[in-house]
């Protein structure tokens, strides 16, 4: 072979790589991907709670409402650990939004509880999804009244690094009861935590979730349950030393068994994205949750509680995302 036909090859070859190399890349940015239109989607992450839970099944009907609504978005939920795991997650950039209790929330700004040492900066509030409410439950026949009666029991707080099991610590300790040593503690989701009441390997669980509850109606097909009180000195102590909590009462006859008010604790389960994502995007994703509630509700029963009422309760320290505060100023919310 000639030398010019040498190169003639050699440069037909480099063509060729050059050629695939352009047809297989990407726009090089994580999270995109280019639809079959030619315009670019947006990936986004929601990290929710167990599937057991209401984040869940919740986050799913909500991503699913911003996937059909907002043009170039495209919304996955993951199942975690929920509340404290959740917003870890979102200030290390491993997800792009997150479900939260406020309460831990305003825990990791302040660098407090669970985020002792480990304050986050870069998160922002986007709006209140509904009411968490506290249920700590023990079969009927069990003696089990307030907190106070839980000292020596097997006791499930909640699984690791959720909302529920930092709430529960904080209620456990307003009691004078030290969880690592006062109780036999247990850290199971609420779904497993249920059928060990089931079982009659359990002696009380605490969940935080909506009224009513479907695992503890579930609970009560086998045995009827205690909504156990949280009130008196205690109460007024956890409520001065813990102001994310507010107190609640679950009415009586929610739950067979149950025939007296449940005096109990919420928070409010709200939606938290990275302080530093798009204006245009978080006032879409705000618009698009508060304006679609009878889609969700017909989802997930909770959708109900999305009311724009409730929208801007519980956050702050944490700010909300100059997106969703353009929102509420349109509609009437904020000022």
């Amino acid at each position: 072979m000639s030398m010019s036909k040498k190169w003639t090859l050699l440069i037909t070859l480099m063509l060729a790589v050059s050629l695939l190399a352009v047809g297989c890349g990407g726009s090089g940015e994580e999270g995109a991907e280019e639809s079959s239109s030619g315009a670019e989607t947006n990936n986004l992450l929601m990290a929710t709670g167990g599937t057991g839970g209401t984040y869940y099944p919740l986050g799913g009907a909500i991503a699913d409402v911003w996937s059909k609504n907002i043009e170039g978005t495209k919304v996955t939920v993951q199942s975690t650990g929920a509340s404290v795991e959740n917003i870890r997650l979102l200030s290390g950039g491993e997800t792009d939004l997150a479900m939260a209790m406020n309460g831990p929330a305003q825990a990791a700004w302040k660098g407090e509880g669970d985020f002792s040492g480990n304050a986050v900066d870069n998160i922002a509030g986007v709006g209140v999804i509904y009411p968490e409410i506290m249920q700590v439950v023990a079969p009927a026949d069990s003696g089990i009244e307030t907190i106070a009666d839980l000292k020596g029991k097997r006791v499930s707080i909640g699984p690791i690094g959720s909302g529920t099991a930092s709430s529960a610590i904080k209620i456990l300790e307003a009691y004078g009861i030290n969880p690592d040593e006062d109780i036999e503690k247990f850290q199971d989701t609420f779904a497993d935590a249920a059928r060990k009441i089931k079982d009659g390997n359990l002696d009380a669980a605490f969940a935080v979730l909506a009224v009513p509850a479907a695992n503890i109606v579930d609970i009560t097909t086998a045995t009827p349950v205690n909504v156990v009180d949280i009130e008196g000195d205690a109460l007024d102590t956890l409520l001065e030393n813990s102001p994310a909590f507010s107190a609640f009462e679950i009415p009586a006859g929610t739950y067979e068994g149950e025939d007296a008010v449940g005096k109990t604790v919420a928070q409010w389960a709200s939606l938290y994205v990275p302080a530093d994502m798009d204006e245009d995007l978080v006032y879409n994703l705000t618009k698009n949750m508060y304006e679609n509630v009878e889609t969700i509700s017909t989802a997930h029963a909770r959708g109900n509680q999305i009311t724009l009422d409730n929208a801007v309760k519980g956050f702050d320290p944490v700010p909300l995302h100059p997106g969703a505060v353009k929102y509420y100023q349109e509609v009437g919310v904020l000022d």
